[in-house]
């Protein structure tokens, strides 16, 4: 019995590999080599697997950091090849690395290598690429740089408004209000393409619809969820994403001495994190079941921000059940007398 554990450190142009060989629970040295990362280099890569014995089966594992761009060549190659590949967030690996005094490519494929060997049994194989997920999250984040412009450029106007005459502001309006309109239009347009994404996989756009279904949860909200867990393919708990979502409160405490009050964690999908805020503020808005847990929290003395969090909570918590369960969410909410 054979087994290859493979690290690889990614750049833009190229990537680092280390290639472990364990024969019979004996391990071999290491071997370490570069490639362009290109489609010439990946033919390279695979010339030098096939060369080294690397099945492209169970008995291999390679390891890499997600990039969020330059990884994706690998990842599909890697698809294609039926290579296993476990696509490790950037935080957690080099956590795991330990006090680390030197760092360069080749030093970090072999301790992505290492890695892959250390936790070669509780490591899951990352889900094959899907290109539609691929593009939806393209698209997703090009809309999120559009308006960031947009809200730029209105909040740079408005600004202006307390110290320019009207003349003045009125050649800014002018000057500006191409951009706002080109911003709104292309805005639109990566909206109505997303749509047209979703409804083009039957499996999606049920996902898609189910987590719609759930109070405070929007289109934009079930796109970015969708694309967050690759339309879930690996199955987690709603504690899981409202983890990742960083909507959970987590215990400080040590001994003792330290006995802090229980916060969510900075680690966490940001940007989600904002969209289930608007989320939240819509349902407590539109629906009395969040309604009135807001105000009931709000007399109890709790925090807006921490209410939010709750209600944030909540909603995932529904997404994965209604997903989960398939059926749509039913609001059997029925406020005590």
């Amino acid at each position: 019995m054979q087994k290859r554990y493979l690290g690889i450190d990614v750049s833009k142009l190229s990537f680092d590999l280390s290639l472990l060989i364990v024969k019979k629970g004996v391990k071999q040295a290491m071997l370490t080599t570069k490639f362009e990362n290109n489609k010439d280099g990946l033919k390279a890569f695979k010339k030098y697997l096939v060369d080294n014995g690397v099945g492209f089966t169970e008995n291999s594992l390679l390891v890499i950091e997600n990039t969020g761009i330059y990884h994706r060549l690998l990842w599909q190659f890697c698809s294609k090849q039926g290579l296993p590949i476990y696509i490790g967030n950037a935080a957690d690996l080099k956590w795991s690395f330990g006090i680390a005094r030197t760092k360069n490519d080749k030093v970090d494929s072999i301790r992505l290598c290492d890695y892959a060997y250390k936790n070669r049994e509780d490591l899951k194989p990352t889900p094959a690429l899907n290109k539609n997920f691929i593009i939806l999250k393209d698209l997703l984040s090009n809309r999120s740089k559009l308006l960031r412009q947009l809200n730029g450029i209105r909040q740079t106007i408005k600004e202006l408004k307390t110290s320019n005459d009207k003349g003045t502001q009125k050649l800014m309006d002018n000057m500006n209000k191409a951009a706002i309109e080109g911003s709104k239009i292309s805005i639109k347009l990566i909206e109505v393409e997303m749509r047209k994404m979703i409804k083009a996989d039957a499996e999606v756009l049920a996902n898609y619809e189910l987590m719609v279904s759930v109070p405070g949860i929007g289109e934009i909200t079930a796109i970015f969820i969708l694309c967050c867990t690759n339309n879930f393919a690996i199955k987690i708990s709603g504690k899981q994403l409202a983890s990742y979502a960083g909507v959970v409160p987590c215990e400080h405490s040590s001994g003792t001495s330290v006995k802090g009050r229980n916060k969510v964690s900075h680690m966490a999908n940001k940007e989600l994190k904002s969209i289930l805020t608007m989320g939240a503020l819509s349902a407590v808005q539109a629906y009395p079941e969040f309604g009135d847990y807001y105000e009931r929290k709000k007399k109890e003395g709790k925090h807006h921000n921490k209410i939010l969090n709750a209600i944030k909570n909540k909603m995932l918590l529904r997404v994965m059940s209604v997903v989960n369960s398939g059926t749509s969410y039913v609001n059997n909410y029925k406020k005590a007398s």
